[in-house]
């Protein structure tokens, strides 16, 4: 109707014209007056028509805020239209709803107008008009979480408008968070969870919370016809997913799982048939069929029903209560749940756990593109989540992460190649490996601690996975490459390496970055060129001494085996320069003069370690690292012999 309204004012319009063309000039000034109070009478009708519709609004994000200041402007995409495009709908699905009041939904990140008032609480409530004002293609991308993840939702807001994908809501589960987002110009919806702001831990009761919101979250969006693509706030999308998903038009709900051995070595589903893993939950896409709406409803009840159950383990036992046949065709599809539910899993090759993107890099063995990472199969926490996508360059960070006070450090690590690639892959091999890495470490800290600058952590190669269960050493099956870049939580405890501790016992804290910080498209090109290398040469060697001076614009010569006075003498006269990196760590520092700020530093040093887990045949089958494995001269990788060995080195 409204375009059937606009066609006949433009007709009347133009045959006003072509009078007006064929008048005499007399009646061309009656006629070019007359026209002109048509338009501006037109204008001032539908001015007001706006407005009164503007202000019925009851979503509060239509007055959208402030561009954060981590997000790179140069690459926002308008995202002002989110107007349905023709689509293939599945059965029960119901078709995308036109709102006119669409138009009026401004660009995510676009800041609010100056003076703008937080709204009521009551009008952020989730509703399906709010729903289908965001929609694309009858799509709608949610993910939802408490303050304490606040970075973690901007990043992957940040990844989908990258994408070109607006059609995206946020569930805040408590106020803090709420209002943060809709002062960011983030689609956001109260949860009405009244949830603490604090980080929350795997298994926790309120983890367990959070899974039940999620349940309850879909049985309310699925009855509004819309297909949801729900997620877990610890992923990112790497590319857009909506074609892909669109390929599946039969499928009730597509999961991700945590399948580690490839089923298939294209962009294909999974095999069914051969994925032993569990489904995860913390990407999947639903479609709004009776046989989807009948899982959402039967899953919340069994989770309201007993709290001890994870909502993930609820999922899996209740799809898997009958699995087979395959839908009609080779698409890959199942018949699960109820025997009516159709149901694909995504490949994991390029619907990434922590494992096929982190360790395995199963893409890129395969190559392919990857469309999302999830940050699963982990370890340090929430910490180590942050981490993992820092250190593959998907986390977005503010501005001053990139430019810390006091500058920065790095080294080239130094590995001897027959300690990196020769003979079997083995525990004495894989420690023999570790420790080597962890001595240079511990040394670049000792420096980074003196400088009082930040530390740019080196890649780290590991010869043997990292799991939480025993394993000969990689797992069976998949693509694990031997040696391999691996995460830094695989050996490091991040989380006990950001966690705050009395100066007193322990020093002072000493920043650190991933290992790919300086390769980072964010870091500031007045970072990037400000740089002095050292080079470590022997003490009375030619051109090599205790000086300020560089040798070569950009270049100093530095004595091995230096003291705390020489390191403060000499780079005294570098506060300026932003990125000091040293050519090696081997025997560049002799230790601290202060002996009280030695055992400081020590006490430090043995908790910023973990484990390695686990050996076969053995209980408990877990390994210390040791970060002063090379003070015992009897150190070797065995797990604990007794309840009363197992404990950390301290």
């Amino acid at each position: 109707m409204v375009g059937g309204g606009g066609g006949g004012a433009s007709s009347t319009w133009r045959n006003a014209y072509q009078e007006i063309a064929n008048s005499k000039p007399l009646f061309v000034a009656i006629y070019a007056t007359v026209f002109l109070g048509i338009v501006f009478s037109s204008l001032y009708v539908l001015s007001a028509v706006y407005s009164a519709n503007s202000s019925s609004s009851s979503t509060s994000w239509l007055s959208s805020p402030p561009i954060p200041t981590s997000i790179d402007n140069t690459r926002h995409v308008d995202q002002s239209s989110n107007f349905s495009k023709p689509t293939t709908l599945a059965a029960g699905s119901s078709p995308p709803t036109s709102n006119p009041q669409t138009m009026q939904i401004k660009p995510i990140w676009e800041p609010p107008p100056h003076g703008t008032k937080f709204p009521p609480l009551k009008t952020f409530r989730l509703t399906k008009q709010l729903v289908q004002q965001r929609v694309k293609d009858n799509v709608i991308i949610v993910t939802f979480g408490n303050y304490a993840f606040m970075d973690f939702i901007l990043s992957w807001v940040k990844h989908l408008t990258d994408l070109g994908l607006s059609n995206l809501l946020v569930g805040a589960m408590d106020t803090k968070l709420l209002e943060a987002l809709y002062w960011k110009g983030i689609p956001v919806f109260d949860m009405g969870s009244h949830m603490s702001t604090a980080d929350v831990g795997w298994g926790s009761p309120t983890f367990h919370k959070m899974g039940r919101e999620k349940v309850i979250l879909i049985d309310a969006i699925l009855p509004y016809g819309v297909e949801l693509l729900m997620c877990d706030t610890d992923m990112v999308w790497l590319k857009d997913p909506l074609p892909y998903l669109a390929r599946y038009p039969e499928a009730d709900v597509l999961t991700s799982s945590d399948q580690v051995v490839p089923t298939v070595v294209d962009d294909s589903l999974d095999l069914w048939q051969q994925v032993g893993a569990a489904y995860n939950i913390g990407i999947f896409h639903w479609r709004p069929t009776e046989s989807a709406k009948k899982l959402a409803r039967e899953w919340k009840d069994m989770l309201l029903a007993d709290d001890k159950i994870w909502d993930q383990n609820g999922f899996n036992d209740i799809v898997r209560k009958q699995m087979g046949p395959s839908v009609d065709g080779d698409n890959g599809l199942v018949y699960a749940f109820d025997g009516n539910l159709k149901l694909g899993v995504l490949p994991a090759s390029i619907f990434c756990s922590g494992h096929t993107y982190f360790v395995q890099a199963m893409y890129q063995q395969l190559r392919l593109e990857p469309y999302a990472v999830h940050t699963t199969f982990q370890y340090a926490g929430t910490e180590g989540k942050r981490h993992r996508l820092r250190e593959a360059m998907v986390f977005y960070d503010p501005p001053e992460y990139y430019d810390a006070p006091g500058g920065f450090i790095s080294f080239k690590p130094s590995i001897p190649k027959s300690m990196l690639l020769d003979g079997e892959h083995n525990l004495e091999t894989h420690f023999s490996l570790i420790n080597y890495q962890i001595k240079q470490v511990r040394t670049a800290l000792a420096i980074a601690s003196l400088l009082k600058r930040t530390l740019v952590m080196p890649p780290l190669w590991c010869r043997l996975d990292r799991l939480w269960f025993a394993h000969p050493g990689v797992l069976v099956g998949s693509m694990t490459r031997q040696p391999f870049l691996c995460p830094l939580d695989h050996v490091f405890e991040v989380n006990s390496m950001l966690k705050e501790q009395p100066e007193e016992e322990f020093g002072p804290a000493i920043n650190f970055r991933e290992y790919s910080f300086l390769d980072n498209p964010l870091l500031p090109r007045h970072v990037k060129e400000s740089r002095l290398d050292v080079q470590l040469c022997q003490e009375g060697a030619e051109g090599c001494g205790v000086s300020n001076k560089t040798s070569r614009p950009g270049i100093l010569r530095f004595p091995k085996r230096s003291n705390e006075d020489m390191f403060k003498t000499t780079f005294s006269s570098f506060k300026d320069v932003k990125v000091i990196q040293f050519s090696s760590m081997q025997d560049a520092f002799v230790g601290f003069t202060d002996k009280r700020r030695e055992e400081k530093f020590r006490n430090r040093m043995k908790r910023y370690v973990g484990i390695w887990c686990c050996v076969e045949n053995h209980d408990p089958g877990h390994i210390y690292y040791d970060m002063y494995w090379d003070e015992k001269s009897d150190w070797k990788p065995m797990p604990p012999q007794s309840a009363e060995d197992d404990h950390p080195p301290w």
